[in-house]
């Protein structure tokens, strides 16, 4: 089942939510809902209901591949090109697609912090 646009923006926040010490705010503009593990970034969604993506962290080979197989996810909106990409609503977006999405920028996060930082080390 595709996802449409306020689907893919709950179940990537289900998704960030369900992630070991997770926090959330909007410390950049009001429209961007952005998710942070040990303060960094590995989640924003927006809020625009015009604009309804979510942009997640990835490797830079596999985001040129999500490029180049979804006519709905493009190089990263707001972030670096090479190291994000955004996903929106369209053919092949899934539920399964976005949380797949969000638990791998999150796992790309959590492995570049110092092990005394990441989640469970306390």
């Amino acid at each position: 089942m595709n996802a449409a646009g306020d689907r893919l923006q709950d179940t990537a926040r289900q998704a960030a939510l369900a992630l070991p010490d997770v926090s959330h705010g909007y410390p950049f503009t009001p429209g961007l809902d952005v998710y942070k593990v040990a303060g960094k970034v590995f989640l924003i969604v927006t809020d625009d209901p015009d604009d309804q993506i979510v942009t997640v962290k990835c490797e830079p080979e596999h985001a040129r591949a999500q490029v180049r197989s979804y006519a709905s996810i493009t190089p990263g909106r707001y972030l670096d090109k090479r190291h994000w990409i955004s996903l929106g609503p369209g053919p092949g977006i899934t539920e399964r697609l976005v949380t797949d999405a969000v638990e791998d920028s999150y796992d790309l996060v959590t492995e570049r912090l110092p092990r005394r930082d990441r989640p469970g080390a306390r």
